[in-house]
C-alpha cells in the first residue's frame, strides 16, 4: 500500500481534472468556490446508497481454539487495523480531514464504505460536490503524471510491486519503496505479527507469521509466499500487506495494502481437500491448442473453507469478495501451486441475502430450482482454483501475462477464471468427483451470480470480466432472454459449447500477450447493453441489498 511522503500535503480530494493547478506531489482539492462538506445529492439520497448495503457481523465460533490463538486473533486484528489506514492513504489521503468536513452523518458512512469519495458501485462517480472523477493511478503515482513520462523515465524498481512514484524537490519521477515510506507503521504491524507468533499454537503458522513480519519491513515477500504455502494445518489465518493491483487502473501493477482474520472450518476444509491433486490433470484437458497449456501448475495446493471475522483496507474497500486465490506471485504458483479460501459466512450472507432474491426477480420460474447454495459454493470454488490454470507466461518472449496486458491484466484474469470454474465443474463431473446431474445447478446460478456481481458495474476487473461472459454466452445461445417477462433460462447443451470457446478465447489472448486483441474484446463485450440494464434497473426498484458491509472487531467476537 503507498503511503505519503512527508511533502505531500493533506487534501480533501485526489481528482485528475484539476492536477495541473496542483503542486507536483499534492491531492487536488475540490473546485474553487465548492466545500468538500457538501454532497452531490440530497442528503435522503446518499442515505438511500447506504442503507442498500446489508450490514452482516462477522463472528465464528472460537470456542475451540486455544488460549493462544484467540489472543493471536486479538493481535493480528491490530495489525489489521494499520493495513486499513495505509490503504485510505494509497486510494485517498487524509481520511480525518475529508470526515472533519462532512456533517451528514449518512455520507459520512458512505465515505467510509467507499473509502473515500467515489462510489466504487457506480463506476467510481463522485458523490461529493467539486471531487473530480477517481484517478486511474490513485496515490500510486504523482497525479500529473502521464503514462509517457511514466514509460520514458529510466527509472529501477518503477514497475515494482510494492514502491511508489513521486516527485523529488526538483520535479524528477523518483522511486520510494513502501517499507521506506511507511517504515513506521509498517514496523508497529511487524512486531504484531511477531507477537502473534510467540503464542500461536500451530508451527507452521508461526513461521510464516515471523516471515510474514520481515516481508513488512523488507519488502521481499516470496519466503512469506512460500511458507504460507507450506502452513496446512493451522486453527487459524491472516492474509496481511499488500497483494492485489485492482486499485492500480493505470499500469495494473502497484499493490494495495489489506487484511483478512480468518477461522478454519475443519469439516467444510475436509470435503474439498481432494480437488486440488486433478489439477495437472484439469490443466491437461483445458480446451484449447497444446501451446497454451504446456505450463505444469503445482499441485501442492490446497482448498480450504473459513469464517471470516476481520476484513480490513483493499479488502473491505466497495464489494466484499468472498473467496480469495493466493499467491499472485508466479514464481511461487508454478512451483507450489496456491491456496484457495472459501470465506464460507460472507459467501452464505451474499448467497441468501441478494442472489436467492435476485434469483426470484430474474430467474425463469422453471429454473429457479437450480439455484442452490452448494453450485453457489462451487462456483466460487473453482473460480478460485482456476486462477491456477492456463498460462502465466506468454509465448512469445513478451514475459508474463501481467507484463503483457498490463492494465487489462486483472479483467481477463477474473474473466479466465470465471470461465474455466465452470470448465472445470463439468471436467470434474465427467471424472466422477462431482455429481454430473447437479451441473444445470451450476449454470443456472453462475448466470444469476452475473447479474449480482454486474451491480457492481463493468468499470471494475471482475465488472467487465462478467459483462464478456454474459455478452459471449448469450451470443452462443447459452441462455435466452423472454421479451416479454424479462426472464431469462439457461440452455444446457449450448452452454457447454459457451463455455469451452470463451475459455479458448481468452486462453489465446493471455497466451499470445495479445493487448490490442483483448482490449477489442473488452470494447465490444465487456459493456452493459439496454436490456440488462432494464433488468437491473428492476433488481434496484426491488430493493435488493447492493452488497454487504461489516460490524466487526473485537467486541463482536466477544474478546
Amino acid at each position: 500500500m503507498t503511503r505519503r511522503l512527508p511533502l505531500l500535503a493533506a487534501a480533501t480530494a485526489l481528482a485528475l481534472g484539476l492536477a495541473t493547478c496542483q503542486p507536483a506531489n499534492e491531492a487536488p482539492s475540490p473546485a474553487s468556490g465548492e466545500s468538500a462538506g457538501e454532497t452531490s445529492a440530497a442528503d435522503s439520497d446518499v442515505a438511500a446508497k447506504v442503507a442498500a448495503y446489508a450490514e452482516v457481523p462477522l463472528t465464528a465460533d472460537l470456542s475451540h481454539l486455544a488460549a493462544g490463538d484467540r489472543e493471536a486473533i486479538r493481535l493480528l486484528l491490530d495489525a489489521g487495523a494499520i493495513m486499513d489506514a495505509l490503504f485510505w492513504e494509497q486510494v485517498y489521503s487524509d481520511k480525518d480531514l475529508l470526515l472533519a468536513g462532512i456533517d451528514d452523518p449518512a455520507t459520512r458512512r458512505f465515505i467510509e464504505i467507499n473509502y473515500g469519495p467515489w462510489d466504487r458501485l457506480d463506476g467510481d462517480a463522485p458523490f461529493i460536490d467539486g471531487v473530480g472523477p477517481r484517478p486511474p493511478g490513485a496515490r500510486f503515482y504523482p497525479p500529473d503524471m502521464d503514462k509517457a513520462e511514466f514509460e520514458a523515465a529510466d527509472l529501477p524498481g518503477k514497475d515494482g510491486l510494492y514502491t511508489l512514484v513521486r516527485r523529488n524537490d526538483a520535479g524528477k519521477l523518483v522511486v520510494v519503496p513502501y517499507h521506506v515510506q511507511w517504515a513506521d507503521e509498517l514496523g508497529k504491524a511487524a512486531d504484531l505479527l511477531r507477537q502473534a507468533a510467540e503464542v500461536a499454537s500451530d508451527e507452521g503458522f508461526r513461521t510464516y507469521l515471523r516471515l510474514r513480519a520481515d516481508a513488512l519491513v523488507s519488502g521481499d515477500y516470496q519466503p512469506s509466499d512460500m511458507a504460507w504455502m507450506a502452513m496446512k494445518t493451522s486453527p487459524i489465518d491472516v492474509v496481511i500487506g499488500p497483494i492485489e493491483s485492482y486499485q492500480d487502473a493505470l499500469f495494473g501493477t502497484k499493490t494495495a495494502f489489506e487484511a483478512f482474520v480468518l477461522v478454519r472450518d475443519i469439516e467444510w476444509s475436509e470435503r474439498l481437500s481432494r480437488f486440488a491433486a486433478h489439477l495437472p490433470a484439469l490443466q491437461r484437458g483445458l480446451p484449447v491448442d497444446e501451446a497454451y497449456k504446456s505450463e505444469r501448475p503445482g499441485s501442492d495446493a490446497d482448498l480450504n473453507a473459513y469464517d471470516a471475522i476481520y476484513y480490513g483496507g483493499d479488502a473491505n474497500s466497495g464489494a466484499k469478495t468472498i473467496a480469495i486465490n493466493l499467491p499472485n506471485d508466479e514464481q511461487v504458483q508454478l512451483a507450489m501451486g496456491s491456496r484457495r479460501l472459501q470465506l464460507k459466512n460472507t459467501m452464505r450472507a451474499k448467497f441468501d441475502k441478494i442472489l436467492v432474491p435476485i434469483s426470484d426477480e430474474l430467474i425463469a420460474d422453471d429454473q429457479q430450482q437450480h439455484i442452490t447454495f452448494d453450485a453457489f459454493f462451487e462456483n466460487v470454488m473453482f473460480h478460485e482454483v482456476a486462477h491456477g490454470l492456463g498460462i502465466k507466461n506468454t509465448l512469445d518472449g513478451k514475459g508474463t501475462v501481467r507484463e503483457a496486458l498490463t492494465d487489462l491484466t486483472s479483467a481477463y484474469e477474473e474473466g479466465k477464471a470465471d470461465i474455466l470454474g465452470l470448465y472445470m465443474i463439468g471436467a470434474l463431473g465427467d471424472m466422477g468427483e462431482l455429481d454430473k446431474q447437479k451441473r444445470m445447478d451450476n449454470y443456472v446460478t453462475f448466470l444469476a451470480g452475473i447479474f449480482r456481481s454486474v451491480r457492481f458495474g463493468a468499470s471494475s476487473a471482475h465488472g467487465k470480466a462478467n459483462m464478456v461472459a454474459f455478452n459471449w454466452l448469450q451470443r452462443e445461445g447459452a441462455f435466452s432472454r423472454d421479451p416479454a417477462t424479462g426472464a431469462y433460462r439457461v440452455d444446457y447443451d449450448k452452454m457447454e459449447a459457451a463455455v469451452d470457446s470463451l475459455s479458448a478465447k481468452i486462453l489465446t489472448l493471455q497466451g499470445d500477450g495479445d493487448y490490442d486483441g483483448a482490449q477489442a474484446l473488452l470494447d465490444e463485450m465487456g459493456v452493459i447493453g439496454p436490456d440488462l440494464q432494464a433488468d437491473l434497473d428492476r433488481v434496484e426498484a426491488a430493493g435488493i441489498p447492493v452488497d454487504i458491509v461489516f460490524k466487526q472487531g473485537p467486541s463482536v467476537l466477544g474478546l
